[in-house]
């Protein structure tokens, strides 16, 4: 079962989320809250009493406290028992700006738009549970390239954790942050899907990243993978 928890200063779509959510068989609504502060304090109080949520769906701009913070503040909060940490998708009805890029840089799994179609975010919810595949591919590859682009100022650094990754991992990495699903860089480099899960969590692991999000982004900052012109 996967636990949601939906914040959102709008109740319509509070309810509206959490109903749609609450028929999927897979699916428990563990809380909900009207902005981010009281999300923190909602996650936060499952988590001491042993329910913590899996998945939160946080709103962007709110009041009191916006999304942005309340998702460094969680994601800053140590791992479950089990060793599995807390997955946030940012929800928004704006373009894609660099509120969303840090949103994405404190750990965010990847965005999506409020009006997206109801099986969209039900797949992304799974999708960010499971840890194993990027949500919103196109999106985020575009939101990271954007940027990087607008910034060519910055000299480019390589961290010394990459050179921890073997060749075969670089390349996983480079094939990950060009938005390929383990099952393509299965078929692009001639292996079995575990493998190449395998070497997505060597990777992850490696580079102290929570997910294959955090993967791209550290992938196109340091020039690891270039975005088109």
């Amino acid at each position: 079962m996967i636990r949601v928890f939906v914040v959102d200063d709008q109740d319509m779509v509070r309810q509206g989320f959490g109903a749609l959510l609450d028929a999927e068989p897979d699916i428990e609504v563990a809380g909900s809250a009207a902005d981010g502060a009281a999300a923190v304090d909602g996650v936060r109080a499952l988590a001491a009493s042993g329910r913590r949520p899996d998945v939160v769906l946080m709103d962007i701009r709110m009041p009191r406290l916006d999304g942005l913070e309340a998702a460094r503040q969680l994601l800053a909060e140590p791992a479950a028992p089990d060793g599995s940490p807390l997955r946030v998708i940012m929800l928004t009805t704006f373009d894609l700006d660099d509120y969303d890029y840090a949103a994405l840089r404190a750990g965010a799994s990847g965005f999506l738009l409020k009006d997206a179609p109801a099986s969209e975010l039900i797949g992304a919810i799974r999708v960010v549970a499971a840890g194993d595949a990027l949500l919103a591919p196109g999106v985020t590859r575009r939101l990271i390239a954007d940027f990087v682009r607008a910034d060519r100022s910055t000299p480019v650094l390589r961290p010394r954790q990459l050179d921890a990754l073997t060749a075969r991992e670089a390349e996983v990495l480079v094939l990950v942050a060009r938005g390929l699903s383990n099952a393509e860089i299965a078929a692009e480099l001639v292996l079995s899907e575990q493998t190449v899960k395998t070497h997505v969590g060597h990777i992850l692991t490696k580079l102290s990243l929570r997910d294959r999000t955090q993967a791209v982004v550290l992938a196109y900052e340091t020039g690891l993978v270039q975005p088109a012109l």
